[in-house]
């Protein structure tokens, strides 16, 4: 599956998650469903959120929520890759989690293209 597919999946089935940013195991922006300057935005608070997360724990942060009355942001770390989402207010958080880790899974731990069945 892509990123495109894989986002767009993604927010067929939570449609409480709005912006969507996806990194890949080697570190780059493999998919988004915003603008660039947005998606640039969107990665680099989650990645200070992390980092920030980080300080506070004796292990990484593998997911966080940061909620504000107009929504959250959510951060998922998994297989090297990582996932930020926006949502609405009050959004069901252990289903958006659930979904966010599957999202990544299905593009970080998905087996080459020409592999053999």
């Amino acid at each position: 599956m892509d990123a495109s597919s894989a986002i767009s999946d993604l927010t067929d089935i939570s449609p409480q998650v709005q912006e969507v940013v996806i990194v890949g195991p080697e570190g780059s922006l493999i998919g988004t469903n915003t603008p660039p300057v947005r998606a640039e935005q969107l990665l680099a608070g989650a990645q200070r959120l992390l980092e920030s997360a980080d300080t506070m724990r004796p292990q990484p942060v593998s997911q966080l929520e940061a909620a504000t009355t107009e929504g959250s942001v959510f951060v998922v770390r998994d297989g090297g890759g990582m996932i930020a989402a926006t949502t609405s207010a009050e959004p069901t958080v252990g289903l958006v989690f659930y979904d966010l880790k599957s999202c990544l899974r299905s593009l970080v731990e998905a087996p080459p293209r020409d592999a053999a069945p």
